[in-house]
């Protein structure tokens, strides 16, 4: 689905790091800024998905995490979670954004809890997706998950994902091949709950290699520094109105991560949706974003 409007800016975000970014929709509307997963670029929120929210009379602004899309790639890994949320802070303001609601996916939900204790001004609201809470050591899970172990009392990531996620690295001979992994990952993380539109989601893929200009899937975000555990327990002290997302078929944080996560936070809610798995398939898109959508409203937009 082609955009419908949309507007590129490049974030000057200091020491030579240039993210890449959009916003769709009347520059006068209730901003919502997308912040997506790890390794993954602003290509990861399909565009269906965005126009749905414009639709809504949002505006709507995603970007390229640094080291993904058209964003800087560095030579060297040197840098934390606490940064990759500070460069969100830097896609406001080149935008003229004071305050917006954040939507965060997966790594993008971590990143949204960092802004909410760090940078809480800038939040009107906040929804986390698919995600686990701060207090959750996500590569001791990822460890757990590969020796079928303990990660601590919450499940961890399902082995078959942790496999597939491996073999990232491994190099692709052509767009096609490329294509055939990725689509073949799409299928576990979407899960069996819903049927799996393959055409769908190699269209998606597709345009994300074409806005990387590249074949490599970004694996940065996996060496950066992360949030110390410890900081979890400063979610109680977050203000923000907080709604959290659960997929029920999560295979990466799957429940009761969302819960346990909305226990943390004052006030917080937490809504799962029993066929959501670690994806955005466009049969679920209508429930998401009615719900992004709910939360905004009783926000106050």
């Amino acid at each position: 689905m082609a955009e419908s409007s949309g507007r590129e800016l490049v974030v000057e975000a200091g020491g030579g790091l240039r993210l890449w970014s959009r916003s769709c929709g009347a520059v006068d509307a209730a901003p919502v800024l997308l912040v997506m997963g790890a390794n993954a670029s602003s290509a990861g929120w399909p565009a269906e998905f965005v126009q749905a929210l414009v639709a809504q009379g949002l505006r709507v602004v995603r970007y390229d995490h640094r080291d993904t899309g058209r964003s800087t790639r560095a030579a060297v890994v040197d840098y934390s979670v606490e940064d990759l949320a500070r460069d969100a802070v830097a896609v406001l303001d080149a935008h003229g954004i004071a305050t917006a609601h954040v939507v965060g996916m997966s790594m993008g939900g971590a990143l949204g809890q960092v802004l909410a204790l760090d940078h809480r001004e800038r939040l009107r609201s906040l929804v986390l997706m698919q995600t686990a809470a701060l207090d959750v050591d996500f590569a001791e899970s990822m460890r757990a998950a590969v020796e079928d172990g303990d990660g601590g009392g919450l499940p961890g990531p399902s082995p078959q994902v942790v496999a597939a996620f491996a073999r990232r690295d491994e190099p692709v001979a052509d767009v096609e091949e490329a294509l055939r992994r990725r689509v073949a990952e799409w299928r576990l993380l979407v899960g069996d709950a819903v049927v799996f539109d393959e055409q769908e989601f190699r269209r998606w893929e597709l345009a994300a290699i074409e806005h990387a200009g590249s074949l490599v899937q970004p694996g940065a975000h996996a060496r950066a520094r992360p949030v110390a555990v410890q900081r979890g327990r400063e979610l109680a002290g977050v203000s923000t109105p907080v709604l959290v997302v659960e997929g029920g078929q999560d295979p990466v944080n799957p429940p009761p991560h969302g819960r346990h996560l909305a226990e943390l936070i004052p006030a917080a809610r937490c809504v799962q949706v029993p066929e959501l798995g670690h994806a955005l398939p466009g049969v679920l898109h209508e429930r998401l974003v009615s719900l992004i959508v709910d939360h905004i409203g009783r926000s106050g937009w």
